[in-house]
């Protein structure tokens, strides 16, 4: 077994949240706890929802479970007030004055519908988890080797583009493994997606388990449940999920998705940490005989599938909409890269309380944005008016609403690159600087810090990992041995999910930087000249081929071209 299975096996990761409180309480050092429990206890502290800053000892990143998204005003209201009462910055670092963009005491939105802070104290964290008991939040099996948050579709039970609401279902399958001992140790990360949309917001096709809409005629009846799809996910050594061959009625998804962790927990790798996702367990298998397994420890009888309901992907869900709740709307706003102060956050939720009706919530997308619904429509004017509507609006440019970012350098232990800034100063940057064409309202450009892929880079449009790059130029050496190390990136094109699903490829390695705005510029120039009728940028690029888009990027005024990957001096 590989180092983080023996830390497992020495103690349930889930003992760890008492232990918490413990430290906590005797107000214990980062050194005090390892003495106490060995460098194992960082580890587990991820199925309290709590990692280990970087490069900043003393502090962590909180992560709270959303399932599916939704909030309630009450409870987004809690998360902004404990971002910025407990998510700040020490003097030493920075204090207000650490980010050179957003200050202080904010919080990230995450790609998987959850929340992150940073700065966060242990001897903050228990009166923290109070204050989440009384709204019902929970950061129990936030991270670690367990089930993740849930994701659905952000708009469930909103719109006309579902079959049914199953914001239901996937409270129930959140529930049952949250704090469930006998899966909450499997051999990896378990991510799962429950969606009764068409639309396929939830992202089915990247996740362990995902679940979309499907009928199927019962004793000549027709009966809505969901169809499978397992094995997808990103990372290094990406890939598209696989159908299995079964229709599972939303009161049978428990305990399908019961034994597909059971699966996993039998059958999946706990030796080599790089290849134990659920992913490689359904490749070496292959999905008929992951499908067999399942069935074997399923309790229920699964039958075959009916008929598909998913008609394509919607990325985002920008902008006011009508709901299917006559006179009202819901808004999708647009936060670049996932990053909002934590009164900003309180004030979205304090707005929806305020305009909203008794049914109003707030939800998170995948898209690292978030929606205010049930709006009536006489109130939609009150609410654009609010501050934290007309700073985070409905309406940006393309690359704003496309933007992503993971948490990068700045606090990641992976990360290579900062990210954050960077992704919110080009995207303001390139909506001022291109004039893409009128009918193109989104470009989706996915910034990740590492090759950890926590960005989804390989699904976007424009898609970047980070790298430290070396770049032939004497007259800017940055050390000693004479090199010019500078941040940069693979540079990929052509990503989307839906129908026409396909990761990107990397045109270009180790570019620096500086050089990848201007690639841009030339990219979207020839685009704009060459696309055909409604032509989206991703289809372009797969039909004018890498060789193309290498040449192009290359015509550009910097030194697209001219870096390689930096691997550091050698020992010696």
């Amino acid at each position: 077994m590989n180092t983080v299975e023996r830390w497992k096996q020495e103690k349930h990761p889930l003992d760890v949240i008492e232990d918490v409180r413990e430290y906590a309480e005797e107000g214990l050092t980062f050194d005090e706890i390892e003495e106490r429990a060995g460098d194992g206890e960082w580890e587990r502290m991820k199925w309290a929802g709590l990692y280990t800053h970087g490069r900043q000892r003393g502090y962590f990143m909180m992560r709270t479970k959303v399932p599916g998204g939704r909030l309630t005003p009450e409870q987004a209201e809690v998360i902004g007030e404990v971002a910025d009462e407990y998510a700040t910055a020490p003097e030493e670092y920075g204090g207000e004055d650490q980010n050179e963009i957003w200050g202080d005491a904010y919080l990230d939105i995450t790609t998987r519908q959850d929340v992150q802070m940073h700065w966060i104290e242990i001897e903050d964290v228990p009166e923290i988890w109070n204050r989440y008991d009384e709204v019902g939040l929970t950061t129990v099996q936030g991270c670690g080797d367990g089930a993740r948050n849930v994701l659905g579709c952000p708009a469930a039970g909103l719109t006309d583009h579902e079959c049914f609401d199953a914001q239901p279902v996937v409270d129930a399958v959140s529930d049952y493994f949250t704090g469930n001992r006998e899966y909450a140790n499997l051999p990896r990360k378990f991510k799962m997606t429950i969606t009764g949309c068409r639309e396929d917001c939830a992202q089915s096709q990247i996740n362990d388990v995902g679940m979309t809409p499907a009928r199927k005629d019962v004793d000549g009846e027709p009966y809505y449940g969901f169809h499978v799809r397992v094995g997808g996910g990103l990372s290094d050594g990406p890939r598209m999920a696989s159908d299995l061959d079964v229709f599972v009625p939303p009161e049978d998804t428990v305990e399908f998705c019961r034994a597909v962790a059971q699966t996993f927990k039998e059958l999946g790798d706990r030796n080599n940490r790089g290849v134990c996702r659920m992913r490689y367990l359904v490749e070496q298998m292959g999905p008929e005989a992951f499908e067999a397994a399942v069935r074997d420890r399923c309790s229920v009888d699964l039958p075959s599938r009916g008929v598909d309901l998913t008609e394509g992907y919607t990325g985002d869900h920008v902008g006011v909409h009508d709901q299917t709740q006559e006179g009202l709307k819901y808004v999708g706003f647009n936060v670049i890269a996932g990053r909002i102060g934590g009164e900003e956050f309180a004030e979205a939720a304090r707005a929806a309380r305020e305009y909203g009706t008794d049914d109003a919530s707030v939800r998170l997308a995948t898209d690292q944005n978030f929606l205010v619904t049930h709006i009536p429509g006489k109130h939609v004017g009150d609410l654009m008016d609010e501050p934290v509507a007309r700073k985070y609006r409905p309406d940006p440019g393309p690359f704003s609403r496309g933007a992503v970012g993971c948490t990068g350098s700045e606090f990641c232990n992976y990360g290579i690159i900062e990210t954050k800034n960077r992704v919110r100063r080009w995207a303001k940057a390139l909506d001022r600087r291109i004039d893409t064409p009128d009918d193109l309202d989104v470009v989706r450009m996915h910034m990740s810090g590492c090759s950890a892929s926590c960005a989804q880079p390989q699904i976007a449009d424009i898609g970047f990992r980070g790298e430290t790059v070396q770049v032939d130029d004497p007259e800017g050496t940055t050390n000693e041995e004479g090199d010019n190390i500078v941040e940069g990136m693979d540079f990929g094109l052509g990503g989307s999910l839906g129908g026409d699903n396909e990761f990107l490829d990397w045109v270009e390695t180790a570019v620096p930087a500086s050089a990848v705005v201007p690639a841009l510029e030339r990219l979207f120039a020839a685009y704009a000249d060459e696309r055909t009728d409604g032509e989206r940028f991703y289809e372009w690029c797969r039909r004018v081929g890498n060789d193309r888009l290498r040449t192009i990027m290359q015509r550009a005024d910097a030194n697209v071209s001219g870096g390689v990957a930096y691997e550091g001096a050698d020992d010696d």
